[in-house]
């Protein structure tokens, strides 16, 4: 039930004009979070966080500013982001289920040039958490700082990447690890966690829940991006999940943000869980079970294929599941459900 943000673009942009400024920006989402469906829990203020690429000078890795405090109470975030600019950006804040309230379960998460975060959940974390943790290479389980199954879904894309040849701790190969390495080892992260899950024994599964994990990941290395859009089912819909392109993020004053679309170009690529504007021709629905890729500032969208994959174009998913968690908005391109929502008792964080 977090949301998050991811900005890129060919030009540097003031972290402000993302996170503070626009009218729903990802700040104000933390207090006000208007498309919100789950009412139980209001406010998305168990702390936030900010990553961003800075001077290739200053390496690879991003720079990290997380905190517990909530969004729209730390003075030290308006102070940064006033004076900070990035072409890479993400940006979450948190609502935790269950689990401490501390630095190390706030996102994003970074291992060396690698930044990641989530919305959702792992389905049956309590029964999976030891499976997984048995799955990783040594140096992804204990590279694992916090208790989120955020985290652990970070350390198991690190093993992925890692089984695929690549070196998630050596040096950054120029121009990244490539956008279809990363995004392969995205999908490889939803499969094992599919597979996990799928070996729970029946009575170790959470009522109102079974088998239906919401998976909504980000992941880059400074070059690409990759974002995955998934829940465990044939049925239900997905958290939301919405992209936006266009020429330039226009400042029209007073909180009014437009995408600009002087032609075909993307110089400025926004994925969010809410859109940041009420401008419904500015964003896009990421199809239910996709990935969206941004690599060269062009936007690419994948099918997930596999047991929950529905090839029909014209089929309508539920949103009654992703609802109860408070994971689906009432922005465009979201199925409505007319019976009423069932309790989150996941116990999984995101």
């Amino acid at each position: 039930m977090c949301r998050f943000l991811v900005y890129k673009g060919t030009d540097e942009i003031l972290l402000s004009k993302l996170i503070l400024e626009p009218t729903h920006s990802i700040l104000t989402q933390s207090y006000d979070s208007r498309l919100r469906l789950d009412t139980r829990r209001p406010h998305n203020g168990d702390g936030f966080g900010i990553g961003y690429y800075t001077s290739p000078a200053l390496g690879p890795a991003p720079c990290l500013f997380t905190s517990t405090t909530p969004a729209w109470n730390c003075v030290n975030l308006s102070r940064l982001a006033a004076k900070t600019t990035s072409a890479l950006i993400f940006a979450h804040v948190r609502a935790s289920t269950s689990g401490a309230l501390a630095d190390a379960n706030c996102h994003p998460f970074r291992h060396r040039a690698l930044m990641f975060m989530h919305n959702g959940s792992v389905a049956a974390w309590p029964a999976v958490k030891r499976p997984l943790a048995a799955s990783l290479a040594d140096e992804w389980f204990l590279g694992v700082q916090g208790g989120t199954d955020s985290e652990w879904a970070f350390a198991t894309f690190l093993d992925c990447l890692q089984r695929g040849g690549a070196d998630p701790s050596g040096e950054l190969p120029r121009g990244g690890y490539g956008h279809a390495v990363l995004r392969e080892a995205l999908v490889g992260t939803v499969r094992r966690i599919n597979g996990l899950v799928e070996a729970v024994p029946e009575g170790r599964l959470l009522r109102g829940e079974g088998r239906r994990s919401l998976l909504n990941f980000a992941v880059s290395d400074g070059w690409s991006v990759v974002c995955t859009r998934y829940v465990s089912s044939r049925t239900d819909e997905a958290a939301s999940l919405y992209w936006s392109s266009g020429t330039s993020w226009r400042d029209e004053g007073e909180g009014r943000f437009v995408m600009e679309r002087r032609d075909k170009g993307a110089d400025v690529v926004l994925v969010a869980s809410e859109p940041l504007t009420f401008e419904r021709d500015n964003w896009v629905t990421v199809p239910t079970n996709s990935t969206l890729t941004i690599h060269k500032q062009t936007v690419m969208i994948h099918p997930i294929i596999d047991e929950y994959y529905n090839h029909s174009p014209s089929y309508v998913r539920k949103s009654e599941f992703a609802k109860s968690k408070g994971l689906v908005s009432s922005a465009p391109g979201v199925t409505e459900v007319l019976t009423p929502a069932a309790e989150d008792e996941s116990g999984a964080e995101s």
